[in-house]
C-alpha cells in the first residue's frame, strides 16, 4: 500500500475545498443575480415605493456585491497563502529527505 506523501495530500484537500468554495460562490452569485434581477423588475414596475426607497434598496445591492468581492478576494488570497505555506512545507521535507538519504 503506497502511502501518500503529507505535502501532496494536504495539497489535495487545498484543492479540493478551493473548488468546493468557488463552486458554491458561484451558485451563491448566480442565485443574488437572479434576486437582483427581480428586485429590479420590481421596483421598476411599482410606483408605490417612493425613490427614496428605490435608491435605498439599490445602495443596499451595491453594498452587497462589494461585500461580495471583497470577501472573494480575501478567500483567493488565503487560498494561495495556504497553497505557498504546502508547497515550502513539501520543499524543505523534500531537501531535508536529501540530506538524510547521503
Amino acid at each position: 500500500m503506497k502511502t501518500l506523501e503529507p505535502a501532496k495530500f494536504a495539497q489535495q484537500i487545498l484543492d479540493f475545498q478551493k473548488t468546493a468554495f468557488d463552486n458554491t460562490f458561484n451558485a451563491m452569485l448566480m442565485v443574488q443575480g437572479q434576486t437582483e434581477k427581480m428586485t429590479e423588475t420590481f421596483l421598476t414596475k411599482n410606483n408605490m415605493i417612493p425613490e427614496e426607497g428605490q435608491k435605498m434598496i439599490h445602495e443596499w445591492t451595491m453594498a452587497f456585491k462589494k461585500g461580495q468581492e471583497d470577501f472573494k478576494k480575501t478567500m483567493d488570497e488565503n487560498f494561495k497563502k495556504f497553497e505557498s505555506f504546502v508547497s515550502e512545507s513539501a520543499s524543505r521535507t523534500e531537501k531535508s529527505a536529501g540530506k538524510t538519504s547521503k
